[in-house]
């Protein structure tokens, strides 16, 4: 890795963990496709794995007393579950369409849980297990398994302090998990550093932006983040085919 793309990877990494420091969700929808751009498909996506796995653990260390854990337990095994069949399908699905699926599909439960209100589309313990499976086979197949967990966010009305600690402890498991199947990535040691030195300067920042934005502007940015990730996802399906 040359000390040019070392230090570019450093940009998508702060601006990633600015995101997800005062959303709670985003690394990997907002830095995965720039860091994928800099650093190629493997590394970068391994490279988002590890820099997302160690970014939650630092945010739940300091906001874990608002996690609920029930849900974590809730979306995690599932997820877990439908690893192995999202990477089933992704081995034997046309890349292109199977994105602009999985896209689509977030973009629709979205709006759907957006524009239902009070409906409560995927609320409880059968609402997690949905967003769960849907999220880890989302994982897999297209690398964006965080607008679900907005979707049932949005749906239990989760303030954002409870969401923050909760995603993290979530995606916590699924980056780990997704980092021992596929191994550390083969990054320099001045990668390393810059991405380590963006990643604090990123949630320092996202700290301090979370505690000056309101509830309503905190719902709108989750909101946002989960339609950035569908909207991504069928973008970059579209290409694919091309």
């Amino acid at each position: 890795m040359s000390a040019a793309t070392a230090v570019l990877l450093a940009v998508p990494v702060l601006i990633g963990a600015l995101t997800q420091r005062t959303t709670g969700l985003g690394f990997g929808l907002v830095g995965g496709p720039l860091m994928v751009a800099a650093a190629g498909p493997h590394i970068g996506v391994s490279l988002s794995n590890a820099l997302s796995m160690v970014l939650c653990g630092t945010v739940l260390a300091r906001t874990w007393r608002d996690t609920h854990w029930r849900s974590v337990l809730m979306l995690a095994l599932p997820a877990i579950a439908a690893i192995p069949l999202g990477a089933f399908v992704a081995a034997v699905s046309p890349t292109g369409p199977l994105l602009v699926l999985i896209g689509s599909m977030v973009i629709v439960a979205v709006a759907a849980t957006v524009l239902a209100g009070r409906q409560r589309l995927l609320r409880g313990a059968p609402g997690a297990v949905i967003a769960g499976a849907i999220s880890g086979f989302m994982s897999v197949t297209a690398g964006v398994g965080g607008p679900m967990v907005s979707v049932y966010a949005l749906s239990e009305q989760w303030a954002r302090r409870v969401l923050i600690p909760t995603a993290q402890a979530y995606l916590l498991v699924v980056n780990f998990g997704s980092l021992v199947a596929k191994g550390i990535p083969e990054v320099s040691w001045l990668g390393w550093v810059c991405c380590g030195a963006a990643l604090v300067i990123g949630a320092i920042a996202g700290e301090w932006l979370d505690e000056r934005i309101a509830a309503k502007t905190g719902r709108r940015l989750i909101i946002g983040v989960a339609l950035i990730g569908g909207a991504s996802a069928v973008v970059r399906g579209v290409v694919t085919m091309l």
